[in-house]
Formats: structure tokens, C-alpha cells, sequence
């Protein structure tokens, strides 16, 4: 292991040891999430209110189920009320942030309204399948407010106005059916704003409320808050009451195989500081440790090469004239494509345009023409001492 390497994992420790520090002394902070939930003892959940029911709803019948409101009443909401399978008697409640009832659900809560039931339903919206079944239409304030107060229509209650800083909503009821609808809350607009109604359907009731944050852990325990929250309750008919927890019971399971390390928060940072430090360890190594790049060789003339092997064979063999040949043959090659001379005839007129074109000395081409020519009218085999005038005389004038 080299010194840089040790050095980089000294600092990814000491990284990781003050980030643990930091985080054991820092403040929790604080989780503002509406979940709703009644296992959450965040202030939006519902933890409070989940143990305090039976007090707000005195000497009622509580049912908690988690399932669909279908699938829960076990009725057809298509059939006939005197048909129907469905036996349970009180009220339906829903309290959430957004419903989520389907549209099956809806039949099914009206059909058990419908048979002489009621349903208290507290959310910013309201399915528009059941608002158009009830006649009803929802608006929103145009001009949102930070702070909306509530109160409750019927003043035996009292008359005073809870005002709801945190988590309101500006929703309310801007069209209902007077022949049919109660108003029975209000909360502050631009005027008076209904927030709170009840309905009368078939041989039932509706209730519909549209601040669902009065319920939660925060408004419970602040100030006189629960007040407002006793005060709508206290709507709800006596009897048994039916309540759908239905994805607020805290126990949605994560299908990651990571769900338990990412629902911890220190096993989540120890993960992702583990990621950060492969990352950064590869990266380092990466570019310290690159695989050696290989020299490459230039290309050698090989023509030269071959052209010295000829030689060297032709000079081994004894076989001077046709070394001469070769060389008087090149050398006139090259006069006739530098200095375009004819070369057929190596007479004195030859003589006198190589020198003029060349600039070489009169001397040293006479002397190379007459050893060629004389070359060329010999009979006799060459020795090496012809080959090295020759040669001497023809280099001369070539370099």
C-alpha cells in the first residue's frame, strides 16, 4: 500500500468520524411531513388523536380497518337497499390530507348511507364523484392566507374562532344544495367561507369537512385547539363508528433490499459516505495506477536495408561489373530526372550541360564520362580497383 493511498483512507476516516460527531450533537430535526399517520408523533400525524378517540367520541364504538371501504362493508352498492348483504350500522369516518377513496368505495359508503347510516369524510378535497352526486362544487381561495381561523355554525357550542396557522388549507364549499345541505362551520376568506356541511342523502347523512389539520398531533396539543376538533366531532351520531386507517397505519413496506438501512438515518449516512469513498478511492487509483503505454517503434526504410543486402551479396560474390553497371545506371538515372539530359550519348555536349546545369567541376564530370566510357569499350572483367574509381568519380559529382 503506497503512502498516498494511506493518506486518502487516514482522511476518508477522519471524514467519517466527524460527521458521526456532528451528527450525534446536532438537533433532530423536526419532520413537517403530512403522513396523517396515526403511528406518527410528527406533528402532522395523528398519534394523539389515535389515542384519544375514545374520548373525544365518549361512549362510542370504535372500529378501526385498513382496507378498502369496499372491500370492508362487503356490499353491492348496485343493488337495492333491502337486498343488500350489508348489516353494519353507525358512521363511516375518513380523516386524510387528500382522499383517496376510488370511485367503488364511494358506491359503497353511499350505499351504506343511503340505509340510514352517515359518513363524516374531514379532507382538503373531496372526490368529484361524490360532490356530483350531492350537488355540491368546491372552490379555493384565490388569495391565500397564512393563517385561516374556524369555527363551528351552531353558537350552543360557543362562538369563538380557533385560529390554524400551520398546514390550513384555503379549500372550501362554494356551491350546495340548500334543500338538501346544513351548514354547520365556516372559516374566514374573503367572507365567510362554509367548511362544514352536512348533507342529507337518501335515508342518511354526510358529513364534509375541509380541514383535516385540526385532527393532527400539532393542533391537539396547541392551545385550545382540540376544542374545535370536540366541537366537529361532536356532529358525528351516536353508535358505532367505523374507521378507515386505510394507508395511514404506518405500515407501508419499502421492496427495496436496502429499506431497512434507508429507513435508519445513521445507516443511511454510513452507506452514502461509503459510496462517496469507493468512488473517490477509484478515482485516485484510476489515475495513479494506468496500465503502461506501450512505445511503438518507427517504421525502418527497408528499401535501404535491401538495397546494402544486394550490394553486400554482389561485392561478396567478386562480381564487380555488374556493381558498375548498376551504379552507372542509377547515376545516369538520376542526371536525366534532376537535370533533364539526354544520356544516350556521353560526349563532350553532355559534358558541357551537366556542368552548366549542375555547377559541379568540368574537371570531376570529365574525368566520370571518360571512366564510363572507357568502362563500357573494355572487354576485360573489372577488378576492384576499377569499381572504386568509378564509384569515387560518379559520388563526386552526385554529393
Amino acid at each position: 500500500m503506497g503512502k498516498t493511498l494511506k493518506i486518502y483512507i487516514f482522511l476518508l476516516a477522519v471524514l467519517l468520524v466527524a460527521i458521526v460527531v456532528i451528527d450525534i450533537n446536532r438537533p433532530k430535526p423536526i419532520d413537517w411531513t403530512p403522513t396523517y399517520s396515526i403511528k406518527d408523533k410528527i406533528p402532522y400525524g395523528m398519534y394523539v388523536f389515535d389515542n384519544e378517540i375514545g374520548s373525544l367520541l365518549k361512549n362510542q364504538s370504535i372500529e378501526k380497518f385498513s382496507n378498502t371501504p369496499y372491500e370492508y362493508f362487503d356490499s353491492d352498492p348496485y343493488l337495492d337497499t333491502l337486498i343488500s348483504s350489508n348489516k353494519k350500522k353507525g358512521t363511516f369516518v375518513s380523516i386524510s390530507k387528500i382522499s383517496n377513496l376510488d370511485d367503488q368505495s364511494i358506491n359503497t359508503i353511499c350505499s351504506f348511507v343511503r340505509q340510514g347510516n352517515s359518513a363524516f369524510i374531514s379532507s382538503e378535497t373531496i372526490p368529484n364523484s361524490l360532490l356530483d352526486s350531492l350537488n355540491l362544487v368546491m372552490d379555493s381561495e384565490y388569495k391565500y392566507s397564512d393563517s385561516i381561523y374556524n369555527w363551528v355554525a351552531n353558537k350552543k357550542l360557543g362562538t369563538q374562532k380557533y385560529k390554524i396557522i400551520e398546514g390550513v388549507n384555503n379549500n372550501y364549499f362554494s356551491k350546495i344544495d340548500t334543500l338538501n345541505t346544513t351548514v354547520l362551520g365556516y372559516q374566514n376568506g374573503d367572507s365567510a367561507r362554509v367548511n362544514f356541511i352536512k348533507v342529507k342523502y337518501k335515508n342518511g347523512d354526510f358529513y364534509l369537512h375541509t380541514q383535516p389539520v385540526a385532527f393532527t398531533n400539532f393542533h391537539l396539543l396547541k392551545g385550545n385547539h382540540h376544542e374545535y376538533a370536540e366541537k366537529v366531532l361532536s356532529y358525528i351520531p351516536k353508535g358505532n363508528v367505523f374507521w378507515s386507517i386505510k394507508d395511514q397505519n404506518g405500515e407501508v413496506i419499502s421492496n427495496s433490499p436496502m429499506r431497512y438501512i434507508l429507513s435508519q438515518p445513521a445507516l443511511r449516512w454510513a452507506w452514502y459516505i461509503f459510496l462517496i469513498g469507493m468512488l473517490v478511492f477509484i478515482f485516485f487509483n484510476a489515475k495513479r495506477k494506468q496500465r503502461v503505454v506501450p512505445i511503438i517503434k518507427p517504421l525502418t526504410n527497408t528499401t535501404v536495408d535491401f538495397t546494402k543486402t544486394i550490394g553486400n551479396l554482389y561485392y561478396q560474390e567478386g562480381d564487380h561489373n555488374n556493381i558498375i553497371d548498376k551504379k552507372i545506371i542509377y547515376f545516369l538515372e538520376k542526371i536525366r530526372n534532376e537535370y533533364l539530359i539526354d544520356t544516350n550519348k556521353l560526349d563532350d555536349d553532355f559534358i558541357k550541360k551537366l556542368h552548366h546545369k549542375s555547377g559541379k567541376d568540368l574537371a570531376s564530370i570529365q574525368n566520370a564520362v571518360y571512366l564510363i566510357n572507357l568502362y563500357r569499350k573494355s572487354n576485360y572483367l573489372s577488378v576492384e580497383s576499377d569499381l572504386i574509381h568509378i564509384n569515387a568519380a560518379i559520388e563526386k559529382i552526385l554529393n
